[in-house]
């Protein structure tokens, strides 16, 4: 596996067709799933999760594609205005949640009693995003258990070794892009814009379009891009620290990109548990 992930592809076509395959290929399988439930944040990565799942479901009449804005106090009108524009395209079901409310009577309860001195620290951003991941996915994992489907993640490869992401919030059933590299989901994104172009689907394209020019943001407020957290100005330049790293290169040790994939180590391996082996074996 990591050595197929060594190297960044660009025949888009032949990606695409693989994930609606395999992807088809699963719900062919198990069709007691009804349903694919995403959170739709807009951003690129929920943006091309659900076109794909869109394209996916294109021979599943039965099994319908469901998305939820669900945005929490911070998030941007741009944002939720991108997520409108892919959901109304692409989805069979689409509705706006604000869990605001929701979220900022969970956090008073959780903070009630504790000695949290600055709410506006960065530890304290982060602890506040973790809480609205995990409040998202209890509102998508409730709907998926009611309509009888699965949550879809949103994560790429790249992120997921900059551990752009929240134990045990945003991390769905399946995956569509979870494999490929930051660098890959703009190349894909694109080339799904321009067949929607060619296909005279100009309101999908311009939907896709929008995320793709947006600014990557972790939505925590702490920086203003996900640039500024790792020290580069594009994806591509991460993705190449990264694949030179895993290759075994010392150039970068100390590249904000390294120290945040080491740094993120511990989510890559939860839940840690003891083995079989020391459980029962001779102390």
């Amino acid at each position: 596996m990591i050595d197929l992930m060594l190297s960044i592809r660009t025949d888009y076509e032949r990606i695409f067709l693989n994930i609606v395959k395999c992807a088809r290929g699963y719900l062919q399988a198990n069709p007691n799933l009804k349903s694919l439930i995403i959170g739709l944040s807009g951003g690129l990565d929920s943006a091309l999760t659900c076109a794909l799942a869109s394209e996916v479901l294109k021979k599943l009449p039965d099994v319908k594609l469901i998305g939820r804005s669900i945005p929490i106090e911070s998030n941007t009108d741009s944002e939720i205005s991108r997520a409108k524009k892919i959901g109304d395209n692409f989805c069979d079901d689409f509705k706006q949640k604000d869990l605001t409310e929701a979220y900022r009577n969970l956090y008073k309860e959780i903070i009630a009693g504790s000695e949290r001195k600055s709410i506006d620290s960065d530890g304290e951003k982060i602890r506040r995003g973790n809480i609205k991941a995990r409040v998202r996915m209890i509102c998508l994992f409730d709907i998926a258990h009611f309509e009888k489907g699965m949550v879809l993640s949103t994560d790429n490869y790249t992120e997921l070794l900059l551990g752009f992401w929240t134990l045990h919030g945003d991390v769905g059933n399946y995956g569509l892009i979870q494999y490929l590299w930051k660098t890959e989901v703009y190349g894909l994104a694109g080339y799904l814009m321009d067949k929607y172009r060619s296909e005279k689907e100009k309101l999908k394209s311009d939907a896709l379009k929008c995320c793709i020019d947006a600014v990557p943001t972790d939505g925590l407020g702490i920086t203003g891009s996900d640039f500024d957290q790792i020290g580069v100005t594009d994806y591509e330049a991460a993705d190449r620290i990264l694949i030179d790293y895993l290759k075994g290169s010392e150039a970068n040790l100390d590249h904000p990109v390294i120290l945040r994939q080491s740094g993120s180590e511990f989510k890559r391996k939860d839940p840690q548990s003891i083995s079989r082996e020391i459980l029962i074996g001779d102390s």
